[in-house]
């Protein structure tokens, strides 16, 4: 019996030491494509390529996509690994404006799992790609027009009255938690997101849905109950939700299904609130760690809110306050919501300014948060400073350098909405309060490196007082 064991145990372990040798030698192989390709590659190592950090969760992929933006200064694109999978590194801003908008038809994919079958909440907007990106991103277009979103305003402009209304003075808050009620975001919403972000390839080899089966099924019938209850009953909201409804019931043959409804609804929650609420959470975080900011917006907020009678609109809101605009924009800056743009060829594509082609599937990813941080585009780049977004700094840089809601076709669709939702929240918040900083104020929020977004390790305390209103 013994004899046989140990035979046994001999034979596995020959089989394990096999295995390991051919994917050893098939990696090395691979590990040459960049080089045979001629552009500028960082070394990888086995097994993991160059995805050690994100991998072994020292860092989330924005800040480790950050790094090697800046180990790779001077350079235009540099190849990368994930695992064996070769990965592009696109960094000038005037190649990434070709290839996300001159070239945009070599490059309409995400290159992202999903698996409308199987886990439908995955076939929304932000995902899907090809034709039906296409037709879904006409059928969705006019639901995000300026009108809509005046139509939406009064819903948004009710929720920022209350949660200013339940903001507790006088302690010391997580306003992350707070903002979230305000933006009704869900925490779990990402499910396993690195998978699909980092490598494609093994959402359709692991069967690991990307979505958790019991948010799936729960925020599927949400949605199935709403639509039968607006339908039912002839209610009408001037909402997301129903103009998704009449989508729906347009008599023709490319209606939406309920279960695209339902996608559609769930990166609405994602894209539009989680991101929404976190956008604001780091701006109070800054104005509370600069008073001097802080006070200047307050100051344009009283004065434009006293001009009319205290009445906020839409317009007055995206058009009238422009500090409050470079405040929103600094903070999207130094913490864009999408921290890296995902991007895949969809035929062979000639890299301009090499003597390369690229291969149909040839991954691409465009480091936002190396590019927002770089002095070569804005002066004094870890500083919190609103007037990076001056007239004569705007001017002065390329524009494909600051690109916190993507461009081109695949621009951000409710970038008019998000917007929205971080200003009223702000305008409410600090025409009532102060936000002043716990601790060193000069300490930096380390990121979760868990999450495709930038996640503060711990949350964000801040101490909140009812403002002390001067007597003019």
């Amino acid at each position: 019996m013994a004899i046989f064991y140990d035979s046994w145990v001999t034979e596995m372990l020959a089989l394990l030491s096999t295995i390991f040798a051919i994917l050893y030698v098939t990696f090395k192989i691979n590990y040459t494509y960049w080089k045979r390709k001629g552009l500028p590659y960082l070394e990888p190592s086995f097994p993991l390529g160059n995805g050690w950090n994100t991998a072994l969760m020292r860092k989330c992929p924005g800040e480790d996509m950050k790094d090697v933006y800046f180990e790779t200064e001077g350079k235009d694109v540099v190849g990368i690994y994930s695992l064996n999978n070769p990965i592009l590194v696109v960094r000038d801003p005037e190649l990434i404006k070709t290839i996300i908008v001159k070239d945009f038809n070599y490059f309409p994919d995400r290159g992202i799992y999903e698996d409308e079958e199987t886990d439908h909440l995955t076939a929304h907007l932000f995902f899907l790609g090809g034709t039906k990106w296409k037709g879904l991103r006409q059928k969705l277009s006019p639901t995000f027009t300026s009108g809509k979103m005046r139509a939406m305003f009064g819903i948004v402009l009710d929720c920022a009255k209350i949660l200013a209304d339940v903001t507790p003075a006088g302690s010391v808050v997580e306003v992350r938690e707070l903002i979230a009620r305000y933006g009704t975001t869900r925490r779990r919403s990402f499910g396993n997101g690195a998978l699909g972000f980092s490598n494609p390839k093994l959402g359709t080899l692991l069967p690991m849905a990307f979505t958790p089966k019991n948010i799936t099924e729960y925020f599927t019938r949400v949605v199935d109950d709403t639509i039968k209850h607006r339908e039912k009953t002839g209610v009408i909201r001037k909402d997301f939700m129903q103009l998704m409804i009449q989508l729906k019931n347009i008599e023709t043959s490319k209606t939406l299904t309920t279960k695209e409804v339902a996608a559609q609804a769930w990166v609405f929650f994602i894209a539009g609130f989680e991101t929404s609420s976190t956008t604001v959470s780091f701006c109070l975080y800054e104005l509370a760690r600069h008073p001097d900011i802080q006070k200047k917006v307050q100051e344009e907020i009283d004065d434009v809110l006293k001009k009319n009678n205290g009445d906020v609109t839409y317009d007055i809101i995206m058009t009238q306050m422009p500090y409050l605009e470079k405040v929103v924009n600094e903070t999207l800056r130094m913490y864009p919501p999408v921290p890296v743009l995902n991007r895949e060829v969809v035929q062979d594509y000639k890299l301009p300014g090499y003597d390369c082609v690229l291969e149909k599937g040839t991954k691409m990813l465009i480091p936002v948060l190396g590019l927002h941080h770089d002095r070569n585009f804005f002066q004094n780049p870890e500083k919190f400073d609103p007037e990076h977004f001056s007239e004569e700094q705007k001017a002065s840089r390329h524009p494909y350098c600051y690109l916190p809601f993507g461009e081109g076709p695949r621009l951000c669709i409710g970038m008019r909405f998000g917007l929205m939702q971080v200003k009223l929240a702000l305008v409410h918040l600090l025409s009532k309060f102060d936000f002043l900083p716990v601790g060193d104020k000069q300490s930096k929020l380390r990121m979760a490196p868990n999450n495709v977004v930038l996640t503060p390790i711990g949350g964000i305390d801040l101490r909140v007082e009812h403002r002390r209103m001067s007597e003019s």
